[in-house]
């Protein structure tokens, strides 16, 4: 009998979640409310974590001072990003370990 197969991340389409952060974020980029449902709750986390490089290292208060210009609750936010695989931490850094990427467009 063979292993399941590890079955692919579902993102929604890009227009989706166009929509999605045009809905839970105001016109200034400040998250307005966090969504309820989790699968609201990736979307936006994963808008979050592309302010943050891949590869580069951040102190706990680069991340808060991020955080902190966009919800008042940064605390649950750096949490949330890191429970949802988006951030990673050790030793007082937290680097980016997940989400999309915008590779831009030639």
């Amino acid at each position: 009998m063979s292993a399941p197969r590890e079955q692919p991340e579902r993102r929604p389409p890009a227009s989706v979640r166009d929509t999605l952060v045009a809905c839970y974020f105001d016109p200034d980029g400040r998250l307005l409310t966090m969504p309820a449902k989790q699968s609201r709750q990736a979307v936006v986390l994963d808008a979050i974590a592309q302010r943050f490089v891949p590869g580069v290292h951040y102190l706990e208060s680069e991340v808060n001072r991020e955080l902190i210009a966009l919800y008042p609750d940064f605390v649950s936010l750096r949490r949330a990003l890191v429970d949802f695989g988006l951030l990673d931490r050790a030793d007082g850094r937290y680097w980016r370990s997940g989400g999309t990427v915008d590779l831009g467009s030639d």
